[in-house]
C-alpha cells in the first residue's frame, strides 16, 4: 500500500473535516452498526480507524482500475457535492454527474449516447453559423434544449463507453445509480453515512456525506488515485521510449555520421597507404577532357 501518498489521509484531517459525524440515532441503518464507534448527544460517531482503512482500499481499487485503462464516473447530485464533484473530476480528467442522474445512464447507454450526439450537434450549429439562418424563436428553443442537455450530460459528453468504476456521494440519494451499477456489475466506491445501506457497495467508505469539507476531502482522495495512475502510465511510456532509444543507437540513419564522411585533419594526414587511390584519381583527371572536342574542331 502507498503509505507515502496516503500520509495526507490522517486522523487529524478527517476530524477537521467532520468526517466522524453521523446522523441522529433515530435515523440510523442497523447495517451500519459495525462502522459506528459511539453515540454522543443523540448523534452516532463513526469509527475513523475503519474509515482510514476503507479509504486505502478504495484508493487502491481506483488506481488499479485506471491503470488498467478504465474510466471513473464521479456521481454526486446533492447541493453540497456538486461543486467538489465537478472540480475534482475535471482535475483528474474523468467524467461526472452532478446535477441529475437520468435513468438508464448505465443500463440504457445507447439512448444516452444519442442525447450526447444531439448535444454535440447543437454546439456545432451554434459555432458554424447555422443559427444565423433561423428565426429568433427557433434559436431560443434550441438554446434551451442545449442548456438542458449540457446541465445533465455535460460531465459525460466525451464518455464513449460505460465507466469502469463509480464513485458516489450519498448512496440513498443516488439509489438509481447504485442499482444500475449493480445490475451492470460495475464496481462502486461510495461514501456511506450512518443512515445508508453499505451492502452491495464494493468499497464502502463510512463517513459524513453531508458536510462540504468531508465531501471535498473524499473526492480529492479519489481524484488523487486517478492522477497517480496516470502518472505511473506516463512513467512507463517514458521508460519504454528510453529502452527503444538504446536499441536504436547501433542503427545507421540518414543523419548518422558515416566513416567516410568524417572530417580529416590535413595537418596530421600523411597520405600513406592511399597511393593507389591517388594514382587512380590522377588517371581519371587525364582521361577527362575539359571541353567538348567536337566543338573545338568545328571552330577551327
Amino acid at each position: 500500500m502507498r503509505e507515502d501518498i496516503l500520509a495526507v489521509v490522517t486522523m487529524k484531517s478527517l476530524l477537521e473535516s467532520g468526517v466522524h459525524f453521523g446522523h441522529q440515532v433515530k435515523r440510523w441503518d442497523p447495517r451500519m452498526k459495525k462502522y459506528i464507534f459511539a453515540e454522543r448527544n443523540g448523534i452516532h460517531i463513526i469509527d475513523l480507524q475503519k474509515t482510514i482503512q476503507a479509504i486505502k482500499d478504495a484508493y487502491e481499487a481506483v488506481r488499479k482500475a485506471v491503470s488498467a485503462g478504465k474510466t471513473v464516473l464521479f456521481v454526486g447530485t446533492k447541493k453540497q457535492a456538486q461543486q467538489a464533484i465537478q472540480k475534482e473530476a475535471e482535475r483528474c480528467g474523468m467524467f461526472y454527474v452532478n446535477n441529475r442522474w437520468l435513468g438508464g445512464m448505465l443500463t440504457n447507454f445507447v439512448t444516452i449516447k444519442k442525447s450526447l450526439l444531439r448535444l454535440k450537434k447543437l454546439e456545432k450549429m451554434e459555432i458554424d453559423g447555422t443559427f444565423e439562418n433561423l428565426t429568433k424563436k427557433e434559436i431560443a428553443s434550441l438554446g434551451k434544449e442545449r442548456a438542458k442537455l449540457q446541465k445533465n450530460l455535460g460531465g459525460i459528453k466525451e464518455m464513449k463507453d460505460p465507466p469502469g468504476i463509480l464513485f458516489i456521494i450519498d448512496t440513498r440519494k443516488e439509489a438509481i445509480a447504485v442499482a444500475e451499477a449493480q445490475r451492470q456489475r460495475i464496481p462502486i466506491v461510495a461514501v456511506v453515512d450512518t443512515n445508508c445501506n453499505p451492502e452491495g457497495i464494493n468499497y464502502p467508505i463510512p463517513g459524513n456525506d453531508d458536510a462540504i469539507r468531508a465531501i471535498t476531502l473524499f473526492t480529492q482522495i479519489i481524484a488523487n488515485a486517478v492522477v497517480e495512475a496516470d502518472n505511473e502510465a506516463g512513467l512507463k511510456i517514458i521508460e519504454t521510449l528510453g529502452d527503444e532509444d538504446e536499441d536504436m543507437e547501433d542503427i545507421m540513419t540518414d543523419v548518422s555520421v558515416r566513416e567516410e564522411d568524417k572530417e580529416i585533419d590535413i595537418a596530421s594526414y600523411s597520405g600513406e597507404g592511399d597511393e593507389s587511390a591517388k594514382n587512380a584519381a590522377e588517371s581519371d583527371e587525364e582521361d577527362e577532357l575539359p571541353v567538348d572536342v567536337d566543338k573545338v574542331y568545328e571552330a577551327e
